[in-house]
């Protein structure tokens, strides 16, 4: 019987040793840093059948949770959530039918104690396959990117870094270069579309991406839209420079000359090798509206003031503007024939060229940059130390009679609320065989072509361009 009392008193002493911390400590997640962490992990779908409306971790944030109302059945459901070995955030523990909120939160919180207490960080699934290192460099110093270099190495970038590091267990490599690529010349055009990747996310679209070409084949409602990345990319004499300042924005006598005939040149130049592809008999694409997602990366801050060339090139069209006698603003479109530089000179309106029927709309952002990445893993409470950053830049005016956006100006936060789609536009071919449906995209300006005139929906808050101010506080 002692030996018996001996065995029994060693057992109860591994169970209390082995039974998890019940006072470790549980705090509030914001829910946009969850989505950081989470996003890409749920189904498109989820939003359907729940509603999430608390999020919690533990202290190191290596388990998360999230309170959940079931929209079908109106009752609470928990999740815990860790990493596998790919570094996804993925359900490992999961409780349904709570009648309430709050027991619902409970359980919550006793899952995230248990496997906290575990010490483990990673969970093990068994399918996981292994992700791209992006900032691993495979290639010599001298031949990166300076604005991977400093993506890479500027502790001003951590955000966007940790956002990337995010997103990249999610993304296929479907040329199997991505990684060099993203690493020397291909840097904007691999950045334009990691942002067009989570600008289809946060639609909450099906993202496929099983072939080499179209990059992106995004489904939703029984509907599927094929979507090509192309850039206007840099001359090889103008490198990009880290360093910049406002004043290298060319005048404005300097823009309006560009846009008349150098920046539609530099836009129709990608786009009309791209409709020289000719998608649309690939299989998988025919019969689906197919859409070019453009960007112009030709020169350093060229984002800030080039787009009014891709619509005037687009729809051969420019608009005047006056106020009559009533002080009443009225707008004129005015046909442009061609461009021309030099010995060069295209047709303008790429929307009414031979095949271009079969390109369905363009979509187009000034904001799929580094900066972006940045304000939002900012906002996500991801944060460089004595950094603080601030964002300029021009909106539209609602009002019907403005001429001019306006300006604004803000501090980026975890207060911060900017979506991925924000400054997004799609403009669509009036000659389109397969047009978009404008429900796939419902967060972003669409842009249509009726009676001569561009008619546009936008956003309440529609940005045309920003900069992002990166200032480091010095200690007296």
């Amino acid at each position: 019987m002692k030996s018996v009392g001996i065995l029994l008193a060693k057992w109860t002493k591994k169970l209390l040793f082995t039974q998890p911390d019940v006072m470790a400590e549980i705090k509030k997640l914001n829910p946009k840093r969850f989505d950081a962490y989470v996003s890409l992990s749920k189904s498109p779908a989820a939003s359907y059948v729940s509603k999430e409306l608390a999020w919690y971790s533990n202290l190191d944030e290596s388990i998360l949770g999230v309170v959940l109302l079931d929209i079908i059945d109106t009752d609470y459901v928990s999740v815990v959530l860790a990493r596998d070995m790919n570094r996804v955030f993925r359900a490992i523990d999961v409780q349904a039918n709570f009648g309430t909120f709050e027991q619902a939160k409970e359980w919550l919180f006793r899952a995230i104690r248990w496997h906290s207490a575990s010490g483990k960080k990673i969970f093990p699934q068994g399918d996981e396959k292994k992700s791209l290192d992006l900032f691993k460099p495979i290639v010599p110093i001298e031949k990166q990117h300076p604005y991977f270099v400093r993506l890479n190495m500027d502790e001003a970038f951590l955000p966007a870094k940790t956002i990337i590091n995010e997103i990249m267990p999610h993304f296929i490599d479907i040329d199997g270069n991505f990684v060099e690529q993203f690493q020397t010349i291909g840097f904007d055009s691999r950045l334009w579309e990691l942002f067009l990747f989570m600008y289809f996310n946060e639609e909450e679209l099906f993202i496929r991406r099983d072939y080499n070409a179209p990059d992106f084949i995004v489904e939703k409602y029984g509907m599927s839209v094929a979507v090509e990345a192309v850039i206007v990319g840099r001359k090889e004499d103008n490198p990009p420079r880290c360093f910049r300042s406002i004043n290298d924005i060319p005048l404005p006598s300097n823009i309006l000359e560009k846009h008349e005939h150098e920046m539609p040149i530099r836009f129709g130049s990608p786009l009309y090798s791209k409709l020289k592809k000719q998608y649309w008999e690939l299989e998988h694409v025919k019969g689906k509206p197919l859409v070019f997602a453009i960007a112009d990366f030709h020169d350093d801050q060229s984002m800030l003031w080039s787009s009014t060339a891709l619509i005037n090139y687009l729809y051969g069209v420019k608009h005047e503007f006056y106020y009559d006698d009533n002080g009443q603003l009225v707008i004129v479109p005015r046909k442009i024939d061609c461009h021309k530089i030099g010995k060069k000179t295209i047709p303008s309106g790429f929307f009414f060229q031979t095949n271009s029927e079969y390109v369905s709309a363009i979509l187009f952002s000034a904001s799929g940059t580094i900066s972006k990445f940045n304000r939002i893993g900012r906002q996500a409470g991801f944060a460089a130390k004595d950094v603080i950053m601030i964002r300029i830049g021009t909106c539209h005016d609602h009002d019907p009679n403005a001429c001019m956006p306006k300006m604004f100006e803000y501090i980026v936060d975890e207060n911060s609320n900017e979506t991925w789609g924000e400054g997004i536009s799609m403009f669509h071919n009036p000659n389109a065989l397969y047009p978009v449906p404008e429900d796939l995209f419902p967060s972003i300006a669409h842009h249509h072509f009726v009676d001569g005139q561009i008619v546009s929906k936008l956003p309440e808050f529609y940005p045309y361009a920003s900069v992002t101010w990166n200032i480091r506080l010095t200690k007296q």
